[in-house]
């Protein structure tokens, strides 16, 4: 209150208004005072107090007018304050034309005023109109429920308005309506605080912001009866959060209903409020629509078991919210089995529904989670995928063995991080804490365990809890567990039946079964025994397994099917490098069990072939092998000879003979068992072979981890636990790691998650690899069972017949769905107490996934999901159909390549091959980004692809072929052609051969061009290196015109191909042609480094392909006149740059020829010094040109290298003549019986010079090496130490890499100049040669005096060589019969 001093009448509050002398932001009026008067508060601030005289309400009323004049006021005024004014009509309006001129004033309050019916629809018309006006605040003015809807309508209009405040006003619930539907317009609003008589008016003000998403702050109190105010809602768009402290049911479920599509409220806390299940009926809709609810508190509100199954039905739709407090309710074990099924899975396959839910608490006094509501959150705790904090809060029902149960179930979660037990009366005993230490030590996720109030805390056992806690917090060392685990043989080998339909596998499965049943040994097949003839009667025939006990060896039958239909299967289930594992191939005596017509050792022998075929063609695929595959064979229904027969020991002896052929590629056990598969005493001998075999291929094969024989035994009680199921998820398995193995077990929450995953996945590969699941790391999946994978679900596979199903016309197409619902048909059991569990942990799209990941079938579009799925093991042959190309036009080329297997005799295709050969290959084209637009076509042993305007076939050579025909039809050049066989097409065929060596062989293409059935194609092709080479055997001029000549084919005397020939240039590509040019000048150079030749002066030809490169066009052809007139220019220039190559090439081969002549000339003046060197020498009476043979089953082997101790060689002699020396065809020789160390130390030099000028000689076709070719197979691999290895293997080396960019003119004159730095290396050699060449003919003539050949007649009989002396020179040598006759004008006989 202001000192009197300061007290001013209203006369000088009037003065001072109007003199504008006072700069006022807020004006107060205290109106019913004693007296009038006023006083500033502050510089700003002005109160007036104004009495109940007339005269004093006249200056009030004054006042308002002169405040609303003056300018300065107007300007600076911000607040107005009434108090106490019981307002008459014409102030109001006053009032009104006050705030109408000054827009400056944001705040109005009236405290304690009055307010006629006319003056609330003043006031009202005022806020209507104003627009500067930001808050009012009405105090304790009894405007009610009339004056709350004056407002309301007033508010509906403003568009300023920010703040409401009004305190107890007696709104009443009618006016709390009006003041809702002005929210549901207004949205300028932003506070709005209500404290009323009744606690109802806070519904439809709540309500009405929750329904129109306002983010207006809301604050509702009530003071019943005068008591103490107490807060009834209150909503914060801030933090989004809305509490609710006192609603009764029908406004809860008003304020529910509101919520249904709001977006403003992310937490909801309505601790305390009774609720009733009629409110829980609207909530569930609540979650079932509200996408931004994050967290909801039902703590201490007396719901029940109806309320709680009403709101766990809203989380099964729910997706937002993440946080449920539903603890100090009163429901049952009915209310928590309800509330926990949304966040739990009943099957390995179904969803959880809940994923979202991070956080629930339950619990509390009046809860009776009972034996249902234990069982529901073992359920839960035992599959839930995204529940972390969990709290069970002040139970008295769960019995410590219950608290046992529920912290076992968190073995194998690793989601949980938080579980509060506070308050819990189970909580309690050494089994509990011993519990919870050891879930402790597998399960490091879990951050903290709340036990508050429990007796184990009480007891303060549960420090060390806490203790462990904080250790599985810290970062654990980073160490390989899998470094140091230690090594033992395996445990488990599988022996495979191999065999033809009919050859008694089964039966003699079965015999061996009971014989080792009869040894007293474990047989796991039991209960599968009882039920065998159940299942014989509904299933098919397939590969089946059965599983023996032998002490502590696991053995495994694998018993192969011989249907034809199933060996497109085996290649699956052969076994991996290293895996313990061998073979016995079953074939019968006789040709059907029905009939005693016996097999003869032909069919028998055939049988074998197959299989030793297949194994040997699989275990090479396998990859190197630390033992030979084991094989044994066995000749079944032997009882049904009844004498001795001569057929029997003929088929014993083409045994011998198979035994023999694939010695070095399998191991043959040395006896063939004649058995009767039904006679246990028969097979007795057989199932002890199969002990002792096993145990020795076990001790054989390499050792593996401990951890793999333990993780075997640990699938396998899963599997009995678990109704059998033949599959299991990664991450099931992961779980079995973490409670089973603690070597894959993540120790701490901060452990190195990801190694222990690439330990676990590294584990499965070694089980997948030795043959006890099969895993793949991209499916999520082990198949445990592979005969249930391979013979029931392939089985089922490779019968389904497509057309019969009808679910598309196209050979081989099967849609998605039909294909898995057929799967899901076919792999369900009908009979009574053998339900099937297969698909309680796996979608039959997992198995599709599967069989595209074995490369079994592919989608047709990639990447749709109604995409039809192609399985090549259904296709049809395409017999009968015309074979021919789409496109045939003049202009066309054919090319042709015929891939063969290089051991075709123990090795071949397996069936198998083709079909996964067609979807990789239609897999890798597809992923291929520059081949789009490509079209793809099957058949059985066909494949046809349009791939850049080329059409390709491919076609298997029968169905166990050992060859593969690629076919090319195209408008190309071959060398286009060619580069897709080379890129694409032939890498994907040998990648998938993997152990199996293809050779590559030129296809004649008249046979390509008019498609020649296969068996006419069998000699009309030949191998490219062959070609090659026969390029490099002729002289430089012939390579561009050689021809290679094809023979003709008839049938029957019916001619099918007529003979031809084909230039070498058209069967290569043009990569290929300079190669072999390049290879020639690297053998040239060579040798002329060896000849020590001086090189001339030959300037480098410049490169003629720089120069076209830069004139090539870029392709692009405007759609103009001028465009089109440009690209004729453009192909009429590429024109004139093909003719420029084609001179180019042909001056690469005159500059060949050139440098070739030079080297040949050089090599003969070397060789005729070797022959006339030292001509005094015993005057010339022995032939000095020697080299020594190996005969060889009937044929001879050039010797390339001697040393001590060699045997059974035979010297012979070339004919000497000069510059046409060559081998003498029918010469005897004289034989060397042992090579003593005087030999080698004479002999060695001589035979490395006589090598090395031999390797030239061939290289470049001279007359040196003629007669040679059939002595020397590989002589280059023979002499590879002699010379550097780029002259041997040139289309490897460097010179090869450098064929498409180097013109060869340019490679040879470098080559010719790299000669020069040799020279001196090469003339310190040739002062050494004659020491060396004085050496070996000294040796020889010692050599020919021992063996008595020592005269001219002598030498001719031995040697078939002649002396004879040149005419113009006078030089002796030892020529042949043939030169003696045709050279007869040049020598003259100088007989000894």
């Amino acid at each position: 209150m202001a000192s009197n001093n300061n007290l001013r009448d209203l006369q000088w509050a009037l003065q001072s208004i109007k003199s504008e002398s006072k700069n006022l932001h807020s004006i107060s009026f205290f109106l019913s005072q004693p007296i009038s008067n006023c006083y500033q508060e502050t510089d700003n601030s002005m109160n007036i107090n104004v009495s109940t005289n007339k005269d004093s309400l006249l200056l009030f009323s004054q006042l308002l007018i002169v405040i609303g004049e003056g300018r300065n006021t107007q300007a600076s005024l911000r607040n107005l304050e009434f108090h106490g004014v019981e307002w008459e009509l014409k102030q109001l309006q006053s009032l009104h034309a006050l705030l109408e001129k000054n827009l400056n004033i944001k705040q109005m309050v009236f405290r304690r005023n009055r307010f006629s019916r006319e003056g609330l629809m003043e006031l009202a018309e005022m806020l209507k109109s104003n627009g500067g006006i930001k808050e009012v605040i009405l105090s304790e003015s009894a405007i009610g429920s009339m004056g709350a809807g004056f407002l309301a309508s007033a508010l509906k209009m403003n568009e300023t308005l920010e703040e409401l405040q009004l305190w107890e006003d007696s709104i009443g619930s009618k006016g709390a309506e009006e003041l809702s539907k002005m929210i549901e317009v207004n949205s300028t609003l932003k506070l709005l605080i209500i404290l009323d008589s009744s606690s109802i008016t806070a519904t439809p003000l709540i309500s009405a912001v929750l329904a129109r998403n306002r983010a207006m702050e809301v604050h509702v109190w009530s003071g019943e009866n005068g008591g103490k105010s107490n807060k009834v809602v209150e909503f914060v768009p801030e933090n989004s959060t809305l509490r609710i402290y006192r609603l009764d049911p029908s406004g809860s479920c008003r304020v529910a209903c509101a919520l249904g599509w709001n977006t403003t409220v992310k937490s909801l806390d309505m601790t305390g409020i009774w609720l009733k299940s009629k409110w829980a009926k609207e909530f569930r809709w609540v979650l079932e629509q509200n996408q931004s609810l994050k967290e909801v508190n039902l703590s201490n509100t007396c719901l029940k078991d109806k309320g709680v199954v009403y709101v766990a039905a809203g989380l099964f739709k729910n997706q937002s919210l993440e946080s449920l407090y539903l603890d100090g309710n009163w429901f049952s074990g009915v209310g928590v089995e309800h509330l926990l099924c949304p966040l739990s899975r009943f099957s390995a396959l179904q969803y959880q529904a809940n994923t979202t839910l991070k956080s629930v608490t339950f619990g509390g006094g009046r809860t009776r989670i009972g034996r249902d509501g234990l069982s529901a959150i073992l359920q839960m705790l035992t599959t839930n995928q995204s529940l972390v904090r969990l709290g069970i809060y002040d139970d008295a029902s769960l019995r410590p063995e219950d608290i046992i149960r529920i912290f076992k179930s968190l073995e194998t979660n690793a989601t949980l991080r938080f579980l509060s037990l506070q308050g819990c009366k189970g909580v309690q005993g050494e089994l509990v804490l011993q519990t919870i230490m050891e879930i402790l030590q597998v399960n490091p996720w879990i951050e903290d365990i709340n036990l508050n109030r429990t007796p184990l805390q009480n007891s303060g056992k549960a420090d060390t809890i806490y203790q462990k806690l904080g250790q599985n917090g810290k970062l654990e060392q980073d160490i390989d567990l899998l470094k140091d685990m230690q090594l033992m043989a395996p445990k488990s080998c599988r022996v495979f039946f191999c065999g033809q339909e009919f050859a008694g596998k089964t039966t003699l499965c079965n015999s061996v079964s009971q014989n080792f049943s009869s040894s007293k040994l474990p047989y796991l097949d039991q209960v599968r025994t009882l039920v065998n003839p159940v299942e014989q009667a509904v299933r098919t025939g397939g590969i089946k397994i059965k599983t023996f006990k032998d002490e502590d060896t696991k053995i495994s039958i694998w018993n192969l099917a011989g249907q034809h239909e199933f060996y497109a299967l085996h290649d699956l289930m052969f076994p991996g490098h290293g895996s313990a594992s061998f073979f016995l191939i079953i074939s019968s005596l006789f040709k059907k069990p029905n009939n005693r017509e016996p097999k003869n050792s032909g069919e028998i022998e055939e049988d074998l072939l197959y299989w030793l075929r297949f194994i040997v063609s699989n275990s090479r695929k396998a990859g190197p092998q630390s033992m030979l595959p084991n094989v044994t064979v066995v000749l079944t229904h032997f009882d049904k000879i009844t004498q001795p027969s001569e057929n029997l020991q003929v088929t014993v002896r083409s045994i011998q003979r198979l035994r023999e052929r694939f010695q070095g590629f399998v191991e043959f056990y040395p006896t063939v068992f004649t058995i009767d598969a039904r006679s246990t005493g028969s097979v007795s001998k057989l199932a002890h072979h199969l002990r002792k075999t096993s145990k020795t291929i076990l001790r054989r094969v390499p050792q593996v981890y401990e951890l793999c024989n333990n993780l075997i035994q640990i699938l396998s009680d899963w599997r009995s636990e678990n109704y059998n199921r033949p599959a299991l998820k990664w991450k099931e398995f992961c779980d079995l790691c973490q409670v089973k193995v603690s070597a894959l077990r993540i120790r701490s929450r901060h452990d190195n998650v990801e190694k222990v995953e690439t330990r676990r996945r590294a584990v499965a590969k070694c089980l997948h690899h030795i043959g006890e699941v099969i895993y793949f790391e991209d499916l999520g999946f082990l198949i445990l069972d592979y005969e249930w994978f391979c013979g029931e679900v392939l089985g089922q596979l490779i019968k389904l017949d497509v057309r019969r199903q009808g679910s598309t016309e196209n050979n081989g197409f099967v849609n998605r769905r039909e294909l898995e619902k057929i799967l899901k048909t076919s792999l369900q059991s009908y009979i009574p107490g053998m339900g099937s569990k297969v698909f309680d942990n796996l979608e039959a799209s997992d198995l599709v996934k599967m069989m595209q990941k074995l490369e079994l079938c592919y989608e047709q579009d990639p990447g749709d999901p109604n995409s039809l799925l192609l399985i090549p093991s259904i296709l049809e042959e395409g017999r009968g159909r015309s074979q021919r190309w789409q496109l045939s036009t003049p202009s066309c080329i054919y090319v042709g390549r015929h891939l063969e297997c290089v051991d075709s005799s123990h090795m071949f295709l397996t069936p198998g091959f083709f079909p996964r050969l067609q979807v990789h290959l239609h897999n890798k084209i597809v992923g291929s980004r520059n081949q789009h637009g490509a079209t793809y076509s099957l058949e059985k042993y066909l494949i046809s692809i349009t791939i850049n305007g080329v059409n390709v076939r491919v076609e298997l050579g029968g169905q166990l072929g050992y060859f593969i025909d690629v076919l090319a039809c195209s408008t190309q050049n071959p060398t286009e052609t060619l580069k897709i066989f080379r890129e694409l097409i032939i890498p994907t065929i040998q990648s998938l051969c993997q152990g199996v060596t293809l050779n590559e062989n030129v296809l004649r293409p008249e046979c390509v061009k008019y498609l020649t059935p296969p068996r006419y194609r069998k000699t009309q092709f030949v191998p490219l290196q062959q070609l090659k080479q026969a390029l490099l055997s002729v002289p430089a001029d012939s390579m561009y015109d050689y021809q290679h000549t094809w023979s003709s084919v008839s049938d029957g005397g019916k001619p099918i191909l007529g003979a031809g020939f084909d230039y070498a240039r058209d069967l290569l590509s043009d990569d290929d042609f300079r190669e072999v040019l390049h290879r020639r000048y690297h053998d040239l150079y060579h040798l002329a480094v060896e000849l020590a030749i001086t090189p001339e002066n030959n300037p480098d030809d410049p490169d003629p392909n720089s120069a076209a490169a830069g004139d090539e066009p870029d392709g692009i052809v405007e759609p103009t006149f001028g465009g089109i007139a440009k690209g004729v220019e453009a192909v009429l220039q590429r024109l004139k740059i093909i003719e420029q190559e084609i001179r180019d090439l042909k001056q690469e081969i005159q500059g060949l020829r050139y440098y070739e002549h030079r080297l040949l000339t050089e090599l003969h003046r070397k060789v005729n010094y070797i022959v006339n060197y030292n001509i005094q020498l015993e005057e010339r009476k022995f032939p000095h040109m020697f080299y020594f043979v190996k005969a060889e089953n009937y044929s001879r082997r050039l010797v390339t290298s001697i040393f001590s101790g060699m045997s059974a060689l035979r010297l012979q002699m070339l004919c000497e003549y000069r510059g046409e020396m060559h081998v003498v065809e029918d010469q005897i020789g004289c034989d060397l019986m042992q090579v003593d160390n005087s030999a080698v130390k004479c002999l060695v030099p001589y035979m490395k010079k006589f090598m090395t000028l031999l390797t030239f000689a061939l290289k470049i076709g001279a007359h040196l090496a003629a007669g040679m070719g059939g002595l020397i197979p590989d002589l280059s691999r023979e002499v590879a130490h002699l010379v550097d290895s780029s002259l041997l293997y040139g289309a490897s080396g460097a010179g090869a890499g450098a064929a498409g960019v180097m013109a060869a003119g340019a490679m040879g004159a470098a080559a010719i100049g790299r000669v020069q730095g040799a020279r001196q290396r090469g003339g310190q050699n040739s002062r050494d040669f004659q020491q060396d060449l004085r050496m070996a003919q000294q040796w020889l003539v010692d050599f020919l005096k021992d063996q008595g050949c020592t005269t001219g007649r002598q030498i001719a009989e031995k040697f078939g060589l002649w002396r004879v002396r040149y005419i113009d020179d006078g030089q002796i040598a030892w020529i042949c019969r043939r030169h003696m006759q045709i050279r007869a004008n040049e020598v003259t006989e100088v007989p000894i």
